[in-house]
């Protein structure tokens, strides 16, 4: 029996051209944001992406013209898809380390997994990746969030248009909305940061976790986002503490990027806390995507030119802890994900 594994994730521009309406996807969702009453939300959602195209698309315009989402999702999925179905006598792209221990002998038996990928704002659509499993003869799912940390606005919104796709169809599928304190997540995220922790040629550094951030009235009304974030930090700080580590101390902060609209959002944001650690005298800073598994314009553009330059201004030397992408250990964690949740 197949086993069809489906990768849920943003979505982003795959050119200039296409900025204007990923935004009015992206603003007509209103687990995003609510804009006025119901009725209203896409005659508005057309406004703000529209007011806002030029803005946003000089932003692409210096990242290559486009997001890279599509194209790291495609090379996860297919790493994941590899990593199932040969087991631990392959290696994962781009790394040393090998795959997990394989299973036990009958676990896999006439098991075959095949990787797709759906996206919530742009191409591929789910209604589309819905569309090739049902071409493809695949009766079984598993759908898997590439958002660790569970929020109405990001996973949430993403299964609801999931399972819209599937209406009707005869599929048994099963949902992994999250996976923020995975040890073998933990242990992927807290390798990379070391890597750039090494590469700093001073003792004297600050470590700065930033989270997309997300309106205040969500975690007021519930939503789990900001607990599932600062665990993963707490289980990354433990893990760095460890052996091979044995970073005894840390200079760790949590600010929040890429809040959009004029409600209350999580506090502080990252802009604000490169100004403060500034003044502060702090001269290393090592910011971490903590809630991005791939590269994409948050990291890209806000971190790598935006707020290196602002932090330059401050006195302050910036570097990005890379994204996990398709980094071995986290090929490993996502496949240990998937098995996990078949036993």
């Amino acid at each position: 029996m197949d086993t069809g594994i489906v990768l849920l994730n943003l979505g982003g521009p795959d050119s200039l051209k296409a900025v204007r309406p990923f935004l009015y996807n992206l603003f007509s969702d209103r687990e995003i944001i609510r804009l006025g009453p119901s009725f209203l939300q896409k005659p508005i959602a057309w406004m703000i992406s529209t007011s806002r195209a030029g803005h946003t698309r000089a932003m692409y315009s210096k990242i290559g013209g486009k997001s890279p989402i599509l194209e790291i999702t495609k090379l996860q999925a297919n790493a994941l898809e590899k990593a199932l179905n040969q087991g631990s006598d392959n290696k994962t792209q781009n790394t040393d380390t090998p795959l997990s221990p394989p299973l036990a002998r009958g676990e896999t038996e006439g098991l075959k997994f095949k990787c797709y990928i759906g996206m919530r704002y742009w191409y591929p659509f789910m209604e589309e990746t819905v569309g090739e499993i049902v071409k493809d003869g695949i009766s079984r799912l598993i759908v898997l969030s590439l958002y660790p940390h569970y929020s109405r606005a990001t996973t949430g919104s993403s299964l609801d248009d999931f399972k819209k796709a599937i209406t009707g169809k005869d599929l048994d599928v099963h949902y992994i909305e999250q996976w923020f304190d995975f040890p073998p997540y933990i242990d992927a995220l807290a390798g990379l940061i070391y890597e750039s922790i090494s590469e700093v040629e001073s003792d004297d550094f600050h470590l700065l976790y930033s989270a997309h951030s997300l309106p205040q009235s969500f975690i007021d009304e519930g939503d789990p986002y900001l607990d599932h974030i600062k665990s993963t930090i707490e289980k990354v700080n433990r893990r760095l503490s460890g052996p091979p580590y044995n970073i005894s101390h840390l200079n760790w902060h949590l600010s929040f990027q890429s809040k959009t609209g004029p409600v209350k959002w999580l506090e502080p944001s990252t802009e604000e806390t490169i100004v403060e650690l500034g003044k502060k005298g702090c001269k290393n800073l090592i910011v971490v995507p903590v809630s991005f598994v791939s590269d994409h314009i948050e990291t890209l553009y806000e971190i790598d030119i935006l707020y290196k330059e602002m932090a330059a201004q401050h006195g302050i030397t910036l570097r990005r802890c890379q994204s996990l992408n398709i980094s071995g250990k986290f090929i490993n964690a996502l496949r240990d994900l998937v098995m996990k949740h078949l036993k």
